[in-house]
């Protein structure tokens, strides 16, 4: 990690959970690092925390609704503004919404392909572009996916949260190609969680608490800091090394 001292990235989704521990980590490994979220409190109070831990990097909140194109890009140009662009990005940033196939609510499903597809492909395009413009040819871009995003055997509630990620996967490896075409040496990385305890499945299942309480319980989980953790290997690697797909789940997981 040392390469990557003083340099910038950005973080969606970096109020809670992995979010909130890739920031903090990337922070504590040097990094000036650009944390998002819809509502920057809780990023505030991390920033504070990592300056009174006397961590090297920082922290900046930014307030961004992911789901609006033009708030992404007025982001991107303050980045550029503020820090001259971003060398790596890591798309957290995602949501779940219990809606069927066949009974759900489309402002639902919406929701999901606005923030898990469109937001993550609007970033990795202006991540991208910000490295073209100045010349960085070993930066990186990290696609918080999910393991579901590579089986097809889950509850009906998840179906299109599901389809999301396996576009993810999808378009994961399509970045690849484009990035090989270009005979560019930025990198991409997509790192699959299985079950992690976070705010999640709280805010999935917001009607029926009980539900994300029972899950949770049903196994020994991941923790966020154990996601952070792949984050940082993926991005210790010798620049040579494409970690293109890592899968991480708990021991005790079936699927």
């Amino acid at each position: 990690m040392e390469r990557w001292k003083g340099r910038v990235a950005l973080v969606t989704g970096a109020s809670v959970g992995i979010g909130a521990a890739v920031a903090r980590v990337l922070v504590q490994h040097g990094m000036k690092v650009v944390g998002c979220a819809r509502s920057v409190d809780k990023i505030e109070k991390l920033a504070a925390e990592c300056q009174s831990a006397g961590y090297p990097g920082t922290l900046f909140p930014y307030k961004c609704d992911l789901s609006n194109e033009e708030e992404i890009l007025s982001m991107f140009s303050a980045i550029k503004t503020l820090h001259q662009g971003v060398d790596v990005c890591i798309n957290n940033a995602g949501l779940a919404r219990p809606e069927p196939l066949l009974s759900g609510k489309t402002e639902g499903w919406r929701t999901m392909i606005d923030v898990n597809v469109l937001a993550l492909s609007i970033c990795t395009r202006e991540a991208y572009q910000s490295m073209k413009e100045r010349n960085i040819d070993d930066g990186h871009i990290i696609n918080i996916n999910s393991v579901l995003g590579h089986i097809y055997q889950c509850a009906k509630q998840a179906h299109f949260y599901c389809a999301t990620k396996h576009t993810v996967t999808a378009l994961t490896e399509a970045i690849r190609q484009e990035l090989r075409e270009l005979k560019s040496h930025i990198r991409v990385t997509s790192i699959s969680p299985g079950l992690v305890e976070t705010e999640f499945a709280y805010r999935c299942f917001e009607n029926d608490p009980s539900i994300a309480a029972t899950l949770y319980k049903s196994i020994k989980c991941l923790d966020p800091g154990d996601i952070a953790n792949a984050v940082l290997y993926a991005l210790g690697t010798p620049p040579h090394v494409q970690v293109h797909e890592m899968i991480v789940r708990p021991t005790e997981q079936a699927n």
